[in-house]
C-alpha cells in the first residue's frame, strides 16, 4: 500500500471543519493506505502561542483523532515533536530550497504582512512540512487546495535534493489526495472555521450547546424572511448538511430552500439532530480517553516509536549520502 502522511497543529479541540475537511478522511484512509499522522507542534510555534497550553492542547488533539476514528492498530499517530529527526531532516533540506520559491509562498505572504517582525520560522513552515513527508518517504499527502501550493514546493525539494545527492536514495515525488469535502466556513458564514474567532462547533460539544450554536448561524443572505426561497448551493449551513446528513436528506433540504418549504430554522434542526446522531458517539469515546490518560499517553509513545524506527532508516542513509561522518567510525 502506498505510504500517507498527514497532520494537525494542537488547536486543541477539534471542531467539526477539521473533522470533515480532514480527519473523517484520515478515518477512511487508514483502511486503504499505510498511514502516518501526527500531531504537528512544531508547526504550532511559528507564531505567538501560549506556553503553558501547548502541551495540554497537543493531548486533546490526541484525544480528538482517536475518539474520531484513528485506530492505533490501523496507522502510527504521534507528536512530531517527539521524533527528533523531523527538525534534522528540515535543516538539511533547507540547504536546498530556494528561498525565492519560500518568499512566493501565498500562505507566507498573507500571514507575514499583518506581522510587525516575522520569524524565520514562519518562512520555513514549508521546508519543515516537507521534512514531515519525505522522512517516511510517503507518496500521498492528503490536503486541501489551500496547500497544493506547499506540495508542489515540497516535490521541487525532493528533486533539488535527489538531484544533488540521490545516487542509489531518492525521495518520492509526493502527490497530493484532495479532499472531495467542500470548506466549510464558520457559523458566521464568512471566515474560516477557527476556535480563536469563536465560530466553531466542536466534536465534544453537548446536544444542547450544538442547537444553541447552530440556531443564529448564517444561512443564504438572500432568504429575509421564512417565504422567500434560497440557494442552497450559497447557504454554509447546507455545505455542514452534506457532511452530516445522508443523500436522501440532503435532497429534501434544497428542495425546501429554492421552494422556500420551510425556514432556515427547520432547516438547521434538521442538521442539529443528525449532527448530534454523528458526534454523540466520538464525544463518549473523547470522555472514556480522558478518564485514561495514561492510555493515550502510551499510544502516543508507542505512534513515536514507531514513526521513529522509520525515521532513522531515512536519515541513515540521508546522512551518507550528504556526505557527513558516521560517528561509529569517529
Amino acid at each position: 500500500m502506498a505510504r500517507v502522511f498527514s497532520g494537525i497543529q494542537p488547536s486543541g479541540e477539534l471542531h467539526i471543519g477539521n473533522y470533515l475537511g480532514a480527519v473523517q478522511n484520515w478515518v477512511q484512509l487508514q483502511s486503504q493506505h499505510d498511514c502516518i499522522f501526527s500531531v504537528v507542534d512544531l508547526h504550532a510555534i511559528t507564531q505567538a502561542y501560549d506556553v503553558a497550553t501547548l502541551a495540554p492542547r497537543t493531548v486533546e488533539m490526541a484525544v480528538g483523532l482517536l475518539a474520531a476514528g484513528l485506530d492505533p492498530e490501523r496507522c502510527i499517530v504521534f507528536v512530531q515533536s517527539h521524533v527528533p529527526e523531523h527538525t534534522e531532516l528540515s535543516w538539511l533540506l533547507n540547504t536546498v530550497t530556494p528561498l525565492g520559491e519560500l518568499e512566493r509562498q501565498t500562505q507566507f505572504k498573507d500571514k507575514a504582512q499583518r506581522q510587525e517582525s516575522v520569524p524565520a520560522g514562519l518562512l520555513n513552515y514549508p521546508v519543515l512540512q516537507a521534512a514531515d513527508v519525505l522522512l517516511y518517504l510517503a507518496a500521498l499527502v492528503p490536503v486541501g487546495e489551500d496547500q497544493l501550493q506547499h506540495l508542489e514546493l515540497m516535490r521541487e525539494i525532493a528533486r533539488r535534493w535527489n538531484s544533488r545527492f540521490g545516487n542509489g536514495f531518492t525521495f518520492p515525488e509526493p502527490q497530493p489526495l484532495l479532499s472531495t469535502t467542500k470548506r466549510v466556513l464558520g457559523l458566521d458564514g464568512q471566515a474560516k472555521m477557527s476556535k480563536s474567532l469563536g465560530n466553531t462547533i466542536s466534536l465534544f460539544d453537548s446536544p444542547e450547546t450544538i442547537w444553541q450554536k447552530l440556531k443564529p448561524a448564517a444561512t443564504d443572505p438572500a432568504r429575509v424572511t421564512r417565504k422567500d426561497p434560497g440557494n442552497p448551493d450559497l447557504c454554509n449551513i447546507f455545505t455542514i448538511h452534506q457532511g452530516f446528513s445522508p443523500p436522501a436528506t440532503q435532497e429534501q433540504v434544497a428542495h425546501n430552500c429554492r421552494t422556500a418549504g420551510w425556514g432556515c430554522l427547520d432547516c438547521k434542526r434538521v442538521l442539529a439532530d443528525n449532527m448530534i446522531a454523528a458526534l454523540t458517539p466520538i464525544r463518549e469515546r473523547a470522555q472514556e480517553l480522558r478518564a485514561r490518560p495514561q492510555r493515550v499517553t502510551e499510544t502516543l509513545r508507542a505512534g513515536a516509536a514507531k514513526a521513529e524506527a522509520l525515521a532513522r532508516r531515512t536519515m541513515t542513509e540521508v546522512r551518507r549520502r550528504m556526505g557527513f561522518l558516521d560517528p561509529r567510525e569517529a
